[in-house]
């Protein structure tokens, strides 16, 4: 038992979870898409800053991928479709 004062008496609870280290969306290079579709796409359905997108986008250019957003797998799965439907090469993985 843990104690706060004479007069209050609390349970040690032990509480054990399963974490869910949640998924991500991955974009990568290609020789398709202009950096202006990329950052339009980024902005619209990954809800980014210009800021963000551009930086993004810098990164899968030169460094062949970055993780874009991070999230639980069902709020993952539309963007990740929309942005594939949009000609971006995009995955979803498990972190």
């Amino acid at each position: 038992m843990i104690y706060c004062s004479d007069t209050q008496e609390l349970e040690d609870v032990s509480v054990t979870t399963d974490v869910d280290k949640g998924f991500a969306i991955i974009l990568y290079n290609d020789d398709v898409n202009t950096f202006d579709h990329v950052i339009h796409c980024l902005i619209k359905y990954c809800k980014h800053t210009e800021d963000q997108a551009e930086q993004c986008a810098m990164i899968v250019h030169y460094k062949g991928k970055c993780q874009v957003k991070n999230g639980s797998e069902i709020l993952l799965i539309p963007i990740c479709k929309v942005l594939q439907a949009q000609g971006l090469s995009a995955t979803l993985e498990q972190l």
